[in-house]
């Protein structure tokens, strides 16, 4: 055993300092992230991440951080060195829980608002799917609707399932508009804006055939003039309703899908795929409203449906990839980017 002389302490080596250059900028706030090491974006479109790294195992697990993110490494150099790192075997040991603390209760965050946006579009989707066959009766006879024929059970559920269409839509807006407002506040403003039109639409639909229903009732003992315009007016109601039809969940929806594909895929926040559906159906949904107001086809039709099937896939994909995956991580770490650097904010796939 060698003894120690007094006044002499043993020290730990000082631990070495490193470059990591990644492609893509990086916000201030991942900073506490990579344990107060510094970040400076570069005019280049990357981030340089400098600061003292402990020994080869806190290294390795940066670099796993680095790789969790999505962003592609571009160098990796030990500043008191020589030579630069190109390549580093990705097997690290996993951080505490502790040191990742506050970075993860962000994303946490997101997740939540992630799921709370894919939960309310599935709901619109899988509310407004029923309404055709409820209203079916309604909307093919309506005089004889108005006569007494039928049952009006079938028309209050549509209603209600209408009603829960309509919130659930504004609802997809608003609970998205604070990670949408990051990547454009116009199109998030937008958005929330196309969300409330379609739901006023779809709601003044829904009051014209609940107004319907009560004509009903009232044409039991009507007779005359009175029984005859009881029905042109309940008419003129159910085609109303038809019009809301056309104009809310018809030609509005390619709007919803113009602003919400639009963040969606320049933020990379989901797979790409999945707002290109979107943007591709939403020129085609705007073409059958189009198509339909001036007489070509009827909305409910093999064209129509085969016009729309593209907005159908688009939300239900978008509702269920948020609800089971949540955003990307590398799209949540560019949110931040500043204006200016945009493009090189999101990271290459």
């Amino acid at each position: 055993m060698t003894d120690v002389p007094p006044g002499r302490i043993s020290q730990a080596p000082a631990p070495d300092r490193y470059d990591i250059r990644v492609t893509g900028h990086l916000a201030q706030r991942w900073t506490d992230w990579f344990d107060g090491m510094t970040l400076t974006p570069q005019n280049d479109g990357t981030t340089v991440i400098h600061g003292p790294v402990a020994d080869q195992s806190a290294l390795h697990g940066l670099l796993r951080k680095l790789s969790d993110l999505g962003l592609p490494l571009v160098s990796v150099k030990p500043i008191d060195k020589e030579h630069d790192m190109t390549t580093i075997s990705k097997s690290a040991q996993v951080t505490s829980a502790a040191e990742q603390r506050a970075p993860w209760r962000r994303i946490d965050q997101m997740r939540k608002v992630a799921l709370a946006g894919g939960v309310l579009y599935l709901i619109t989707f899988a509310a407004s799917i029923p309404q055709l066959k409820l209203f079916a009766k309604i909307v093919d006879d309506p005089e004889g609707y108005i006569m007494g024929r039928g049952s009006s059970t079938p028309v209050l559920w549509g209603s209600w399932l209408e009603v829960i269409t309509a919130f659930a839509g504004i609802g997809t807006a608003v609970a998205l508009y604070p990670v949408t407002r990051r990547v454009s506040k116009t199109a998030a403003i937008g958005f929330v804006t196309s969300r409330i039109v379609e739901a006023a639409l779809i709601l003044v639909g829904v009051v014209s055939l609940l107004a319907v229903t009560t004509m009903r009732t009232d044409l039991a003992g009507a007779t005359g003039a009175r029984a005859e315009a009881l029905r042109v007016t309940g008419h003129a109601l159910v085609e109303l309703r038809q019009w809301t039809f056309l104009v809310g969940p018809g030609l509005v929806a390619g709007i919803n899908a113009l602003f919400l594909g639009y963040v969606m895929y320049r933020s990379r926040l989901v797979p790409r795929i999945i707002p290109a559906i979107g943007l591709l159906g939403a020129p085609l949904i705007l073409a059958s409203a189009t198509g339909t107001i001036f007489g070509l086809w009827d909305q409910v039709s093999s064209t129509g449906a085969a016009l729309a099937l593209p907005i159908a896939a688009w939300e239900f994909s978008l509702g269920l990839w948020l609800s089971v995956k949540g955003f990307t991580r590398a799209g949540l770490a560019c949110l931040d980017t500043p204006s200016d650097a945009t493009n090189r904010a999101v990271p290459v796939a």
